[in-house]
């Protein structure tokens, strides 16, 4: 009698552990399992600035114990500023079936916006993403997406005031914006907004290809007295050099809104820090693959704006850029 009972025990301690070990090898087995993070950039991938990029995101990745090939997979698509590849790459990246996806650039949001409402998003490079209808609130986000803005509108009133610190005689500026980015409409919109107080003229120009750019600055340079805004659309990243040489050419002088124009040959920029916003995206990245939910993390903001100036870009164009300006500038290039 008392061994069968013993027996009895021994058998129930058996299952027993046995009930307890499968649970703890199934948790044990799912934090192994290998995830899969999507990711839809504007640019190309042999631009030295996104793959700056990229490499930032990487690494941030890899601080907190993610290493692409070892316990996630990440799959990457560059689109060029083509819109057509954008919704084509979207579609790829959701076929998938990622734990979660980065995107870069509103076009890039509406575009997974549209082929999913619940793989998780984190964006970066996106301008009012609740205006956008991105997110219900920058505080609580709902939905399935979340991330990191680069600056309100109304930033884009500050490089016209640039452009005019540094160009005193300045009465005309085109600004230079793709004209199928809902952001840019809005931007625009400020910039058409704070454009009398400072006296100036604002002429819109596109950007679909380089043909455009090249025709639409050169006939905006036979009149005097202008300068140039450029917007931050992929489609100017893009097309950079282009700009950047274009201007030159024609003694325009131009702000733009990242400072790899100003170090690739531009003359001044403002803008956030993106590579280090990248790097921040990363965490949000971890945390949605710990189990967190887009819809409880919230938007935020740049935590600092860089100013960069290059003199020598200054002196070809024939333009002296004031003193107070490179006094609060972050990066002067000589």
């Amino acid at each position: 009698m008392q061994r069968r009972e013993f027996m009895q025990r021994r058998e129930f301690i058996t299952l027993l552990g046995g009930a307890v070990a499968l649970p703890l090898a199934a948790r044990a087995q799912d934090s192994e399992r290998m995830r899969r993070i999507g990711v839809l950039m504007p640019g190309t991938a042999d631009d030295a600035e996104y793959q700056a990029r990229m490499a930032a995101f990487l690494q941030g990745l890899q601080q907190l114990g993610w290493s692409d090939g070892r316990n996630v997979r990440i799959d990457i698509r560059y689109a060029a500023g083509d819109a057509n590849l954008i919704r084509k790459y979207a579609a790829e990246l959701i076929a998938l079936a990622p734990d979660v996806i980065l995107a870069s650039s509103s076009v890039a949001v509406v575009a997974l916006q549209q082929a999913t409402r619940s793989a998780p998003i984190v964006f970066v490079a996106v301008v009012d993403p609740v205006g956008s209808g991105f997110v219900a609130s920058l505080a609580r986000p709902g939905g399935n997406t979340t991330g990191f803005t680069n600056f309100e509108y109304g930033l884009s009133g500050k490089w016209l005031e640039l452009l005019k610190e540094i160009a005193p005689g300045m009465t005309r500026a085109a600004v230079l914006r793709d004209a199928a980015s809902p952001a840019e409409i809005g931007m625009l919109a400020a910039l058409q907004s704070a454009a009398p107080s400072f006296g100036v003229d604002l002429s819109p120009i596109g950007m679909r290809d380089a043909g455009e750019i090249e025709r639409e600055i050169t006939a905006f340079t036979r009149g005097s007295n202008g300068g140039l805004i450029v917007l931050g659309s992929a489609l100017a990243n893009t097309h950079r050099e282009l700009i950047i040489v274009l201007t030159a050419q024609r003694r325009l002088p131009a702000v733009y809104p990242d400072r790899i124009f100003v170090t690739s040959g531009g003359l001044i920029s403002y803008g956030p820090d993106r590579t280090d916003q990248i790097r921040r995206a990363a965490a949000y990245v971890d945390r949605i693959l710990k189990g967190e939910k887009p819809a409880d993390l919230p938007v935020q903001a740049p935590t600092k704006y860089e100013l960069a100036v290059n003199l020598k870009t200054a002196k070809a164009i024939g333009l002296t850029i004031p003193q107070a300006v490179l006094a609060r500038a972050d990066e002067v290039i000589e």
